[in-house]
């Protein structure tokens, strides 16, 4: 934990300011990524984040959001408190300068933080310009202190308004309509997400939501923090043991805490924090950690004549097969790579993660040999499937049999060959796939009928995989290659377009088709390739009308219905309101509830599933990495409790389901 200072010390000299507030509202895309959704929440995280750096710096214990009612969101913790002096460069409290003026902020080496995970200091100032109200109430000194802004302005000077015996930070801010105009509308379940990682990247602090609307209330405490953490992200998978390595060691004034545990899955799950802010792209402190953990382990098996000594070394893939691990760096200076934060860059962290985990790591090996041996046996068994994936590819390659030259023979392929104008349907069973072809434009659409229920990724290494003929006509039909060969600049078509049943077979077969994107191909669905097809689920003949009408959904079919009664009324004929007589008296002849793609023609099929101009698609986004690793594991994996309960849990959600 960062050392902490004197409580006085915290003042207006510790707050520098380095430009002005203006252009946050011409532009406020460059201050928060956007002005939809993702750009409203995180005007909640700016704010969120400035009580965890207070908790950071050991002085507030607790940070809660409440959403009222009226639409405005309130955000405490109960820090120091923003300082209410006279700031001396601007003549203004200290408060509405933090609030005013862009870059004032206690995190450019003035002294008010040693660790932040805000960089820019930009958050609070930008939230009061983005806001059509905010009402700042400081609880400092035994004093309250209020004042209040609209659009970023101050309405009157900051004023003592009671008195009080708490501490700390109160904003509450109402966000300008006329910004975000998509939605002003905060989404309980997103926030409630990001006061989880806090907490579990932060002991000791306790964060709380509320929706005043709902009456919903949750708060997330965990002592064991990143070991907590692990844990969350192990549920439903098998761990090779309980315990979970966890060390915690300061050096040179940076932080350093990494927990890990191994489980029986093929894949790793390493997640990389500094300053409690994510870095999906790792960075030094990963790079620092992956070198540790591959000579170690490789040490400790050579030690104990696990490895022979004609064996070679185990790689730093072997090793991490399986592994779920935290790293959480805490240091005064952090430099990222880019304004997103994605990668750390500071060389020195490298260091000191590997120093201290490859001390404390070799520790615990030596102290756990039990442990220790399953550890090293899971990464021997990675060892010979990786060599075994080798020897398949190889054999695929030396074959000829991913040579985009020689297509799979169930292929059709679209005469285009410019991807961008290019798209690939996946569609279920060979009387689908026929229709498909038949009724395609074969210019820029290409039909790859897939046989049965494909491979379960999930539980199948590279050389199964590769044994499969559906998917290994998939992957020579993308283009794409796999694993070390995976190049996403090979992708044949910019869509990938999963067309099955709207049965549950179908429902199975298009969610072993993205467990496959998902764990193999991620950076299909990341660059936004990757979709379904909704094919319509009723069909509707009316007399005298020469197109049919389709309905997609239960509550389109009702609507359709409840407008042909509307229409047939205004002529002036009489119709009852029974649920009886409803579907006659709308006009109806004929309706015809699909089963199967396999149902329609190819005009049909293409009419309703395929034609660009009338199709329904369904993009498929990672909104959240970690719920959807979560999902795949529980819907894929090996434990049929967790599959049961998570089936049975939504069950009420589920209107018609055809068995």
């Amino acid at each position: 934990m960062a050392n902490k200072t004197d409580k006085n010390d915290y003042s207006s000299q510790q707050i520098t300011v380095l430009e002005g507030l203006e252009p946050v509202r011409k532009r406020p895309g460059m201050y928060i990524g956007g002005t939809g959704l993702e750009g409203l929440h995180h005007l909640v995280w700016e704010i969120v984040d400035n009580g965890i750096d207070e908790a950071l710096a050991g002085f507030a214990t607790e940070v809660s959001v409440i959403l009222q009612t009226d639409g405005g969101v309130r955000v405490f913790d109960n820090g120091r408190g923003i300082p209410t002096d006279i700031h001396p460069k601007t003549g203004k409290s200290t408060v509405e300068t933090v609030l005013t003026v862009l870059h004032a902020g206690g995190k450019f080496g003035g002294g008010g933080y040693k660790v932040s995970g805000g960089l820019h200091g930009v958050g609070v100032s930008v939230v009061n310009a983005l806001s059509s109200k905010l009402i700042a109430r400081i609880y400092r000194d035994g004093k309250i202190y209020e004042q209040s802004y609209a659009a970023g302005a101050p309405d009157a000077d900051l004023k003592v308004v009671g008195k009080t015996e708490k501490r700390g930070t109160e904003i509450l801010f109402y966000p300008d309509a006329t910004i975000f105009k998509e939605s002003i509308a905060f989404n309980y379940d997103t926030i409630l997400d990001r006061l989880r990682h806090a907490a579990y990247l932060t002991k000791g602090v306790r964060t709380t939501l509320m929706d005043e609307a709902s009456g919903r209330k949750y708060s997330f405490y965990f002592e064991g923090g990143i070991q907590s953490y692990v844990k969350h992200l192990n549920i439903g998978k098998d761990v090779i043991d309980e315990d979970i390595f966890y060390v915690d060691k300061t050096v040179n004034d940076v932080q350093v805490e990494i927990s890990l545990q191994y489980t029986d899955a093929f894949n790793e799950t390493i997640k990389t924090f500094a300053n409690n802010v994510l870095n999906p792209d790792g960075g030094a402190h990963l790079t620092g950690f992956r070198a540790a953990l591959t000579r170690v382990i490789n040490d400790y098996a050579r030690k104990q004549g696990l490895l022979k000594e004609k064996e070679e070394n185990l790689s730093g893939e072997d090793t991490r097969e399986g592994l779920t691990a935290i790293i959480l760096v805490k240091l005064p200076d952090p430099q990222f790579e880019g304004q997103t934060k994605n990668k750390l860059g500071n060389p020195e962290v490298r260091g000191y993660v590997e120093t201290v985990l490859g001390e404390y790591l070799n520790y615990y090996l030596e102290e756990h040999p039990a442990i220790a041996r399953k550890i090293i046996g899971k990464a021997l068994l990675a060892a010979r499937a990786r060599k075994a994936a080798r020897a398949a590819r190889e054999n695929i390659i030396r074959k000829g049999l991913l040579d985009g030259a020689s297509m799979p023979g169930k292929l059709a392929d679209c005469s285009s060959k410019d991807p961008k104008n290019s798209e690939i349907f996946l569609v279920e069973g060979d009387s689908a796939g026929g229709s498909a072809k038949s009724g395609r434009d074969s210019k820029t659409q290409a039909i790859l009928p897939l046989r049965g229920k494909v491979l379960n990724v999930e539980r199948a290494r590279l050389d199964k995989m590769l044994a499969n003929n559906e998917i290994l006509n998939l992957i020579k039909a993308l283009g794409v290659g796999i694993e070390e060969s995976f190049d996403i600049g090979g992708l044949r078509y910019d869509r990938i377009i999963i067309m099955t049943d709207a049965d549950v077979d179908g429902a199975h077969i298009s969610t072993l088709l993205m467990t496959f994107f998902f764990r193999f191909m991620r950076p299909v669905i990341d660059g936004g390739h990757l979709y379904l097809a909704k094919p319509p689920l009723f069909e509707l003949v009316k007399q005298g009308r020469k197109e049919n009408l389709y309905a997609y959904s239960d509550e389109e079919l009702k609507s359709i219905i409840d407008r042909e009664i509307d229409i047939r009324k205004t002529t002036g004929k009489i119709a009852s309101d029974s649920s009886e007589e409803r579907y006659k008296l709308a006009g109806f002849t004929e309706q015809k509830r699909y089963k199967g793609l396999g149902e329609m023609d190819a005009e049909q099929l293409f009419d309703t599933t395929m034609n660009p101009e009338s199709r329904v698609l369904i993009k498929v986004r990672i909104e959240d990495a970690e719920k959807a690793d979560a999902i795949f594991n529980k819907l894929m994996g090996t434990e049929v409790e967790l599959r049961k309960s998570f089936i049975q849990s939504r069950a009420k959600f589920v209107k018609d389901l055809d068995i």
